[in-house]
């Protein structure tokens, strides 16, 4: 089964969770010789809270050496903040340092014993490592959390994880819960519609490109694919309107010079 990964690598605000409770007030700093209490702790909180609030814009903006110091900065003023590692764990994750990853959200877990969220971003490692079974089933602790609120992203993120171990019945199955969960969603709509074609199923996966194709949220592969349905179902309008598209959108892509080269199998 042949096919580039459609959006495969994905960025940590789309598959990762990043999940921390809000704070607008700083604190004031506490002396190393204070005798601490539940106020202080409260105060450490704080201070962390901000530093990882930081970390966290910085992260999602791209700045990832920035948002690396201060993870650790709230780390270092509040060494029992599962959050902070779970961040630590999505930073090392975007750098490709596995083992540093996996070491951060473990201790993430042993602090915040099976928290969603971070459960979640553990079984993403362990698909990114191809450690199938693994993943799986930190995929199925998050999923039957009760009150957990991400379910369609975990489906998702499961679902193609199933796909990537090429167990693609499963895959298939798990794309069509998060679908019902969030039809708009444009990689579960793809993957489902390229499952679909793949066993031959093309009105089914008719239905869910034509679909994404028609939410301005297509590009150049979902085209593509789309094409290739249209192809086989004998629509050649349908066919000649999505050309027209690749050639206006994209005119120096990969797929447009397959479809000039009516190369419909790769």
């Amino acid at each position: 089964m042949k096919r580039k990964n459609f959006l495969w690598a994905c960025l940590a605000s789309i598959i990762c969770m990043i999940a921390m409770a809000g704070c607008s007030v700083a604190a004031n700093s506490v002396s190393d010789t204070d005798i601490l209490s539940s106020s202080d702790d409260a105060e450490i909180r704080k201070r962390a809270r901000i530093r990882l609030e930081l970390a966290s814009n910085y992260f999602e903006s791209g700045q990832v050496q920035v948002a690396l110091d201060e993870t650790k900065q709230a780390l270092a003023t509040d060494p029992s903040y599962a959050d902070a590692y779970n961040m630590l764990g999505l930073i090392y994750m975007h750098l490709n340092e596995f083992n540093k990853a996996e070491e951060s959200f473990r201790r993430a877990l042993n602090i915040k014993s099976l928290d969603p969220n971070i459960a979640h971003n553990y079984a993403w490692l362990l698909c990114v490592q191809e450690k199938y079974s693994e993943a799986d089933r930190y995929f199925n602790i998050v999923i039957s959390s009760k009150g957990y609120s991400s379910l369609g992203k975990t489906l998702m993120a499961q679902g193609l994880c199933q796909l990537s171990a090429k167990d693609y019945k499963e895959a298939e199955k798990t794309l069509l819960k998060s679908y019902e969960i969030d039809s708009l969603n444009p990689i579960v709509s793809y993957n489902l519609a390229f499952l679909l074609f793949q066993r031959g199923d093309f009105k089914k996966s008719q239905f869910y490109i034509r679909r994404l194709n028609n939410s301005g949220m297509s590009n150049s592969e979902t085209l593509w694919l789309g094409l290739k349905v249209e192809r086989v179902l004998g629509d050649n309008i349908a066919m000649q309107q999505l050309a027209e598209q690749l050639r206006k959108r994209f005119p120096e892509s990969r797929e447009l010079t397959l479809y000039e080269s009516k190369k419909f199998n790769d």
